[in-house]
């Protein structure tokens, strides 16, 4: 039986990305490799064509119509079932060709790999001066609160062993998913490590509000390292 990859994609009205994050996804590459590939687009409550492109495309269509990121994501690991298992946001500010050195990471051994954009090429306004440092701020105290060396712990470019991925337990709404991810997978020791990748500039405005989410994301992060198993 063949091994699978499964890629996740939430999305909010993203009508004008979608069609270009699932077309740029190396499917063709990841089949030559032995797997099967099954692309998951999370409807999180869209208004235009996000859901009719997405199925255009040959991907999975699942709606969650109460919106927010975690939820969108939660519901995407409900439904899947994989070998490997990647996150991508579906706005086309991650490349989707970094899946295969990620995957290849995930082959080796790793239990998560997470892109980072810190450590690769950024486009430029790609990322606010004040999303940097609290990004950075952010990292401190992961890596204090944790013990882990990660650059970028609120990337949206993830990629997750089948087996890490059902140990997780989620609780997240919003943007504060990735820090929920990345507390369970250090509880539960999972290695973890990552790789540069580049960064586009949206095209549309953001969903997250800098100083709203970001304190949401740093309270995760102290209330699950102290939170009992």
């Amino acid at each position: 039986m063949k091994k699978e990859v499964c890629v996740i994609l939430p999305a909010l009205n993203e009508e004008d990305a979608i069609g270009m994050v699932i077309d740029e996804i190396p499917k063709e590459e990841i089949e030559r490799r032995g797997y099967k590939v099954n692309i998951i687009v999370i409807d999180n409550g869209s208004i235009d064509r996000t859901g009719e492109i997405a199925r255009e495309r040959g991907a999975r269509v699942i709606a969650e119509p109460t919106r927010g990121k975690g939820r969108a994501i939660r519901a995407g690991f409900e439904a899947l079932s994989g070998d490997f298992v990647f996150i991508l946001d579906a706005d086309y500010t991650y490349p989707a060709t970094h899946i295969l050195e990620m995957l290849e990471v995930l082959e080796g051994g790793y239990d998560v790999v997470m892109g980072s954009r810190l450590k690769g090429q950024m486009g430029e306004g790609a990322m606010s001066n004040l999303n940097l440092v609290g990004n950075r701020l952010l990292a401190l105290m992961t890596n204090i609160l944790y013990g882990t060396r990660i650059s970028d712990p609120c990337t949206g470019c993830w990629g997750l062993s089948g087996k890490a991925v059902k140990q997780l337990k989620l609780d997240a709404t919003g943007f504060d998913i990735e820090a929920n991810m990345l507390t369970e997978v250090a509880r539960n020791g999972y290695r973890i490590t990552e790789v540069p990748i580049s960064y586009r500039r949206r095209s549309t405005p953001p969903k997250l509000n800098s100083l709203r989410d970001g304190f949401k994301i740093g309270r995760m992060l102290v209330s699950n390292r102290f939170r009992r198993s």
